[in-house]
């Protein structure tokens, strides 16, 4: 049996249910899992001693909603999503991911996986639906090769797009499946990959990209498959497509997805910024979690949905970076501060917004909660040993030490983590990541997006 002793943390911020936070502590890991947390515990002879003075620890990160592959669809100004609605972006940026390959969904997700990593992300979920004539059906695979050469805790949301555009859809012709191949695909993928034991490294969502793209069938064998399978469901809801699904189906898309059973406790979708209160109570009851995923919603100029009326409603929110094209970056901490900051819109009203810890718990107990994960979210014994430290010695952080739980979102602490540990194991530390050569990946990463995407769009790239 390994064991590691972090010894002498500062603090350790637990998120437990008892909100606990351990001052000048130690955390004793054995194999995967957190054995104890206290002070001068002891370790075996042959345990790495790992000194954490002046170190805060918190629980890993848990990001619940991305899309890897856009990474490589980023920072460019002619692709300008605040000039744009949802729709009127998806019907131009789609243009480009049709000629995406699988050697971009390998480097792109391992672009965007090594920025979680680095910033305190333990367990990720990315909603893959990018898939094309060049990726084939190979694209989860490819996000599994990279999420293993990390060792990154990785659910992957197997999406797809049906809707033919003839039939009122946006998506080209060149990405759409058939409810068919998707639920078969989805079957392999669990087949291979799917662990619900605890401690898993990997689980499959079943994740339709979103019903105005869809056929109905389409939600609806996939909510019958996914609970045949015992997975969870995932799809964007109320980002913009409202409007049209009322117009297809004479109903709002909450109410479309709850008539064919996708919604309850299974269930999780991302944005829901044209969400009514009414039906923010209709999600709470079913148990139906929400991923916010604040860099869009500002971006774009959208609603700013208001987190405490959702939680008094009964709703589990937890926080999604969401991908890079809507974000220009996978930082969770970054989507930490821009959330917190976002909820001070409600504060004068009510008299109080969310506080940071409230934020750090959304991106943690909560994520753990949306994913299924009850080995997940919280630093206590006999939980996953996911965890990063922050270095709170810098002189930076002065006056701001007497409240760790409130730390990091209120005081917009995004850099890189000093340490981040998945299942035990460290995968980043020191500024390096363990499991790559990162100067020689990243190299291969640019050359793969200057081959695949750059050259083929040099009008799109002009400013490059």
């Amino acid at each position: 049996m390994s064991e590691i002793l972090l010894r002498n943390a500062a603090a350790v911020v637990s998120c437990d249910q008892t909100d606990r936070v351990y001052r000048n502590a130690d955390i004793l890991v054995k194999d995967r899992s957190v054995a104890e947390i206290g002070s001068r515990l002891q370790a075996s002879a042959d345990a790495e001693i790992l000194d954490m003075t002046g170190k805060i620890i918190y629980p890993g990160l848990i990001n619940t909603h991305h899309h890897f592959f856009q990474t490589f669809v980023r920072n460019l100004e002619t692709i300008d999503y605040p000039n744009m609605t949802v729709m009127n972006w998806i019907d131009r940026i789609y243009r480009i991911f049709k000629e995406i390959d699988d050697d971009v969904i390998y480097y792109s997700s391992l672009t965007a996986m090594s920025d979680l990593l680095k910033h305190g992300c333990t367990c990720a979920f990315d909603h893959q639906y990018c898939y094309t004539e060049k990726t084939g059906k190979r694209p989860v695979d490819r996000q599994m090769e990279a999420a293993a050469k990390l060792g990154i805790r990785y659910h992957a949301g197997r999406g797809c797009n049906t809707l033919p555009r003839d039939k009122g859809g946006s998506i080209p012709e060149e990405m759409l499946e058939t409810t068919d191949e998707f639920l078969k695909d989805c079957e392999r993928l669990i087949d291979r990959y799917d662990d619900p034991n605890p401690f898993s490294m990997s689980r499959i969502v079943v994740s339709p990209c979103q019903p105005i793209n869809c056929f109905r069938e389409t939600f609806e064998e996939s909510v019958r498959f996914a609970r045949d399978k015992g997975v969870f469901l995932h799809t964007h809801l109320g980002e913009g497509e409202n409007e049209g699904i009322l117009q297809r189906y004479g109903m709002r898309t909450l109410d479309f997805c709850e008539s064919v059973g996708f919604a309850g406790k299974d269930v999780f979708y991302a944005h829901c910024w044209e969400l009514t209160p009414e039906e923010y109570r209709r999600a709470g009851k079913e148990g139906t979690g929400i991923s916010h995923c604040p860099a869009p919603a500002v971006l774009g100029g959208y609603p700013i949905i208001d987190i405490a009326d959702m939680k008094e409603a009964g709703v589990n929110v937890s926080l999604g970076c969401d991908g890079s094209a809507t974000n220009d970056s996978s930082n969770l901490l970054d989507s930490m501060r821009m959330a917190f900051l976002m909820q001070s819109y409600y504060a004068k009203e009510r008299g109080h917004g969310l506080s940071g810890y409230d934020v750090l718990k959304m991106a943690t107990v909560n994520g753990a909660k949306t994913l299924g994960r009850t080995d997940l979210g919280s630093l206590e014994k006999g939980k996953a040993a996911d965890l990063f430290s922050v270095d709170a010695g810098k002189i930076e952080y002065a006056g701001t030490l007497h409240d760790p739980k409130n730390l990091l979102a209120k005081c917009g602490i995004t850099e890189p983590a000093d340490m981040t540990m998945v299942n035990g194991r460290i995968v980043y530390q020191d500024g390096h990541l363990c499991g790559i050569d990162e100067e020689k990946e990243a190299r291969n990463a640019e050359a793969c997006c200057s081959k695949v995407l750059r050259n083929q769009f040099p009008e799109i790239w002009k400013n490059g």
